[in-house]
C-alpha cells in the first residue's frame, strides 16, 4: 500500500462521453469516502455536452483531485489513457453513472485488496463490488436481481466493468491493456485475463449503477443481443464484429432496442460463408451454449429461491458445480455438441421469423389503435 501521502493511495479511472446527467451523483459519493487520499482520472473521448465543465465545478465542491486526459472516443482507448496518467500503484477503473451509497466504502475496499495482496504473496489479484442497479422503476426489478446475483459469482463471463474493477497498477501492466478493437467488451476481455493470469475477490459494499440504458432498450432485447455478442466473440468469428457497429448505428439512441436488423445482419454474414465455416460456426455456437447451460439453472434456482436470498450465495456455488460435472458427463462429447448447436439454429430461425411477423404487424396495430382514439371519445 502507498505511504507516501504526497502521492495518492487509489486512482480512480472514470470513462466519459457527454456523461453531464450522472456525474453529480459520482461526485457526491466520492465526496464521502474521506479515510484515504485519492485522485479521479477522467478520461474523455470528446464530450459536445457540458461534461467537463460539470467535472472541474463538481471537482472543486468536493475538494477532489481531478485530472483529465482527453484523446479519442472508445471505452478501450480511454480507459488506457487514463491509466496512463494515473499516480497511484492501485488502480479502480469506474463507469461515470455509478456511485457508492456509503460512506468509506473505498478505504475498506483498498484495505481487503491490500491483506488479500499479502496473504496471497502475490499483486494477481482483482476485486469488484457487488453490484445494485438504479431504477427508476422499482417493480421491474426481479429481472434485475436475477443480474444483481449473477454478477457476485466467480465465474466466466459474470464481471463486467459496470461493478468497478479494484486492481494494482504492476498487475494491470502485466494482464492489460483494455482491448481497443471495439467500442464495447473491453471488460469482458480484461475479466477473462484476469480468470487466466490471477484471481478475483468480490468485495462486501455494493456498487450502484444505473439501469437506464436497459430500461430504455429493453432489459430482455439487450440480454438477448448481449447473449449473441458474447456467443460470436468466443466463436472468434470476427466479421461479425466488424458489421456490427453500422448496425447499432442505425437504432435510435433513445428508443428501445430492435433486434430485427441484427438478426438480418446475422443471416446475410451467415449466407456468405461457405458451407464448411458455417457449419464449423454453429458446431463452435453449441459448444458455447452447452458450457453456458447453467445459467438457466441459476436463473431457476434465484427465482425458486427468492424467499430466501440471503442464503441463495452460499448454496449456488455448490449446485451449479454439481450440475456442470453431472452435465458434462452427458454432454460435453460431439453429438452433444451438435444437439445444442441443432436447438440454437432452430431458437435462431424461430426468433427470426417471429421478429419478421411482429415487425409486420406493427403498422397494422398502430392503424387500428389509431382508429379507436378516432371513434372513441
Amino acid at each position: 500500500m502507498n505511504t507516501d501521502r504526497r502521492l495518492p493511495q487509489l486512482s480512480i479511472i472514470v470513462p466519459t462521453l457527454n456523461e453531464e446527467g450522472g456525474l453529480a451523483g459520482l461526485f457526491e459519493s466520492l465526496a464521502g469516502q474521506h479515510d484515504l487520499v485519492f485522485e479521479v482520472v477522467l478520461s474523455d473521448g470528446g464530450s459536445e455536452d457540458e461534461t467537463l465543465v460539470l467535472a472541474n465545478r463538481l471537482a472543486a465542491l468536493h475538494g477532489i483531485e481531478l485530472r483529465i486526459a482527453q484523446g479519442e472516443r472508445g471505452r478501450g482507448r480511454q480507459l488506457n489513457n487514463g491509466a496512463r496518467m494515473a499516480r497511484s500503484e492501485t488502480l479502480l477503473f469506474l463507469h461515470a453513472d455509478s456511485h457508492f451509497a456509503s460512506s468509506g466504502v473505498l478505504g475498506r475496499s483498498l484495505a481487503i485488496l491490500d491483506k488479500a495482496i499479502e496473504r496471497a504473496g502475490s499483486d494477481a489479484l482483482a476485486a469488484r463490488f457487488s453490484l445494485r442497479f438504479s431504477l427508476s422503476d422499482p417493480y421491474g426489478s426481479r429481472g434485475y436481481a436475477l443480474y444483481e446475483a449473477k454478477a457476485k459469482l466467480n465465474r466466466s463471463e459474470c464481471i463486467h466493468g459496470d461493478q468497478g474493477f479494484l486492481l494494482r497498477k504492476s498487475f494491470f501492466d502485466r494482464v492489460g491493456p483494455f482491448d481497443e478493437s471495439l467500442p464495447f467488451l473491453e471488460d469482458c476481455r480484461l475479466a477473462e485475463k484476469i480468470f487466466l493470469r490471477g484471481q478475483w475477490l468480490l468485495l462486501p459494499d455494493e456498487i450502484w449503477t444505473s439501469a437506464r440504458r436497459f430500461e430504455v432498450e429493453g432489459l430482455r432485447r439487450r440480454q438477448i443481443l448481449n447473449a449473441l455478442i458474447m456467443n460470436f466473440n468466443a466463436c472468434g468469428w470476427d466479421d461479425f464484429f466488424a458489421a456490427l457497429p453500422s448496425v447499432y448505428r442505425s437504432q435510435c439512441a433513445s428508443g428501445r432496442l430492435d433486434l430485427l436488423p441484427f438478426f438480418c445482419k446475422i443471416r446475410e454474414l451467415l449466407g456468405r460463408l461457405p458451407l464448411k465455416e458455417r457449419l464449423r460456426l454453429w458446431y463452435a455456437t453449441g459448444s458455447y451454449v452447452r458450457a453456458n447451460a447453467w445459467q438457466l439453472v441459476f436463473a431457476w434456482l434465484f427465482f425458486r429461491d427468492a424467499r430466501a436470498r440471503e442464503t441463495f450465495g452460499q448454496r449456488v456455488s455448490q449446485a451449479l458445480d454439481r450440475f456442470d460435472r453431472r452435465f458434462g458427463r452427458l454432454t460435453d462429447h460431439p453429438p452433444g455438441r451438435l444437439l445444442t448447436a441443432s436447438l440454437v439454429w432452430v431458437w435462431f430461425q424461430g426468433s427470426y421469423l417471429c421478429l419478421i411477423l411482429r415487425s409486420a404487424a406493427g403498422p397494422v396495430v398502430e392503424r387500428v389503435k389509431a382508429m379507436g382514439r378516432r371513434i372513441l371519445p
